[in-house]
């Protein structure tokens, strides 16, 4: 007959977990309308604080979107050793912002490359967990 299908359970994650996550992420895809098409673009991220998440781009669509002030979504996932995924999402309306002080190596090399940082306020954020 086959396989009887697993049970998969859904958990909601609350905004401490997701800015977590967030935290220990490096890389995230930027989630934009290019053209009236979704696209999914990489970006290096660093959480600023509990409210602000930054992004490094090199990619235009990404830029023009900053400089509009246009709602851009960040999204990063993962996998945990015992089979179970993960998924956050932050969402905010973004601008094209000057460096703090202080970035994080990753980021400060973006910059170095030709990226453009641009702020997200963690006006939306959501999660997460499939087991």
């Amino acid at each position: 007959m086959g396989t009887p299908r697993q049970h998969v359970t859904r958990t909601t994650l609350g905004r401490d977990t997701c800015l977590n996550l967030l935290r220990r992420a490096e890389y995230a895809r930027v989630l934009i309308s290019v053209r009236c098409l979704p696209a999914a673009l990489p970006a290096r991220i660093e959480v600023l604080d509990d409210q602000q998440l930054l992004l490094a781009s090199t990619e235009e669509a990404v830029a023009v979107a900053a400089a509009r002030g246009e709602v851009l979504s960040v999204q990063i996932d993962g996998l945990e050793d015992d089979g179970a995924t993960w998924s956050v999402i932050a969402s905010g309306l973004a601008s094209t912002v000057e460096g703090p002080d202080s970035l994080s190596e990753a980021l400060a090399r973006a910059l170095s490359h030709g990226a453009i940082l641009v702020g997200l306020p963690l006006s939306v954020v959501a999660g997460e967990r499939v087991s």
